[in-house]
């Protein structure tokens, strides 16, 4: 029998596959679903900022005082109607999901500031959370705002958060800060025990005919994997921090190869959405015969055999490999005219 176990945020976990945030868990028979399926661990959907920033009975009033002159003003921020959970129901959620299932579950927030976040976190936590996720989602729109400002602000909010809660806490990232490495020691330095790579970054599409910009949302497809492995693959080893792979795990390949680039666990949303929740048992199952038939003992063997630091060659990582990669096509494509 192939042992699954894995650990993340000093969490011993009975396999690999992590359900990510998802409108799904908000069923707690999904939540039941997922365990029986196979899933290791449940991230619930996130509390956001701006729904916590709603529920201020001050901004309320503010923002009613400004409608008699400025109507547009209500479109600042989105309504309040279009959240599914005010906090408190989350919180309640939360207890009733600890309840249905004998696996951990995880909280999730997201946002950009320090805000009221610790005190949010600190109710999660004394509601049963056994892990804190921050599902950070911050861009820069303001030519004055610096990368710098970015990170800063980031590692405000995890060191508040860490110094007021004792449960583990993780750190879901944007891939678009310059230096990887060096902004996720600085969070294991601020308090984070894991982080996850990365954040899905949710552009608008232009509606040409009503010249209107809308807000999209797509599954992820298993090429959006490739960074989240890259960068695994190089922090790997290099660091105290959990690594967790989140975009683009749809099969038993792709959490191979998030487990071979150094991750502890894969997380998943979007196939579930496209193929269902039991789609984690037939994961599992092809995940399973994979490693029996190479003769492996567990799935644990099998972690950080890709990394940076333990291939020979390590130009796939790194500048040198961007010529090669496009030399070698230039060259096909020559061979091919012939």
């Amino acid at each position: 029998m192939i042992d699954f176990s894995t650990q993340y945020l000093g969490l011993k976990l009975s396999g690999p596959i992590v359900v990510s945030s998802t409108p799904l868990s908000e069923s707690i028979d999904n939540v039941r679903r997922m365990e029986d399926s196979g899933a290791s661990a449940i991230v619930l959907s996130s509390l956001f900022e701006e729904q916590l920033l709603l529920e201020s009975k001050a901004l309320d009033e503010d923002l009613e005082r400004g409608t008699g002159s400025f109507a547009e003003s209500l479109d600042y921020l989105p309504d309040l109607s279009d959240y599914r959970m005010t906090h408190e129901v989350y919180l309640e959620h939360l207890r009733r999901a600890k309840a249905a299932v004998n696996i951990p579950i995880l909280a999730s927030l997201n946002g950009a500031s320090k805000g009221g976040w610790v005190r949010y976190a600190k109710e999660m936590e004394q509601a049963g959370a056994d892990a804190i996720e921050l599902n950070t989602y911050a861009l820069a729109t303001d030519k004055s705002q610096t990368s710098a400002d970015l990170e800063a602000q980031l590692l405000e909010l995890v060191a508040a958060v860490a110094a007021e809660v004792k449960v583990p806490i993780s750190v879901k990232l944007s891939q678009s800060f310059t230096s990887v490495p060096h902004l996720v020691a600085q969070l294991e330095t601020a308090g984070a025990r894991g982080v996850v790579l990365f954040n899905r970054f949710y552009q608008p599409d232009f509606d040409i005919e009503t010249l209107e910009v809308r807000p999209t949302l797509h599954f992820s497809t298993p090429s959006e994997l490739l960074p989240r492995l890259h960068w695994a693959a190089i922090l790997y080893g290099h660091l105290n921090i959990d690594l967790a792979v989140s975009g683009g795990v749809h099969s038993a390949e792709d959490v191979l190869k998030s487990i071979m680039a150094g991750a502890g666990i894969a997380m998943m949303a979007s196939a579930l959405h496209i193929h269902g929740i039991e789609h984690i048992g037939r994961v599992l199952a092809d995940l399973r015969y994979w490693l029996e038939k190479r003769e492996y003992n567990s799935l644990w063997e099998t972690r950080g055999c890709l990394s940076r630091r333990s291939v020979p060659d390590t130009s796939p990582f790194d500048r040198g490999n961007y010529i090669k990669t496009l030399s070698s096509y230039s060259l096909r494509q020559t061979l091919t005219a012939f």
